[in-house]
């Protein structure tokens, strides 16, 4: 039985939400989470360009902790391109960058597709059946 630990959900001031949830038992690093997390909202548009994050030592203290752990999240965030960061004034999302949104959505597709792949080899379909049940897929 797995249970999950919401530590917090931190809320921008201005109303908009950056949810953050850790799950101390997943195995995942928590500064892994918090990137995760922050990307994918990002990416899906619930976080628009330019709205401010919540500062790095201000997350940290709600979320119970270390401020290097928050850093590390949020400098792969900016090293990506996620994030830019004016100095004495804080994190910001960055304007969407299309490029890296079509190579990341690509990423998620390699990854889909070699879950079918193995998911097809495992009940003996063919190459051809496969693409048949993707074109009709397409066509639908």
């Amino acid at each position: 039985m797995c249970i999950l630990y919401i530590l917090y959900i931190y809320s921008i001031t201005r109303g908009d939400e950056v949810k953050i949830f850790i799950d101390n038992k997943s195995g995942v690093p928590i500064y892994d989470q918090i990137y995760s997390q922050i990307k994918n909202q990002i990416l899906s548009g619930e976080l628009r360009a330019d709205e401010a994050l919540p500062s790095i030592r201000n997350l940290a203290k709600d979320l119970r902790i270390s401020v290097v752990t928050t850093k590390r999240a949020y400098d792969e965030l900016e090293r990506e391109g996620f994030v830019y960061t004016i100095p004495a004034k804080g994190c910001f999302v960055a304007p969407k960058n299309v490029e890296l949104i079509k190579e990341e959505n690509l990423k998620k597709i390699e990854e889909y597709i070699e879950k079918i792949a193995g998911l097809a080899a495992g009940c003996g379909l063919s190459k051809e059946e496969l693409i048949d049940i993707f074109r009709i897929n397409l066509e639908e």
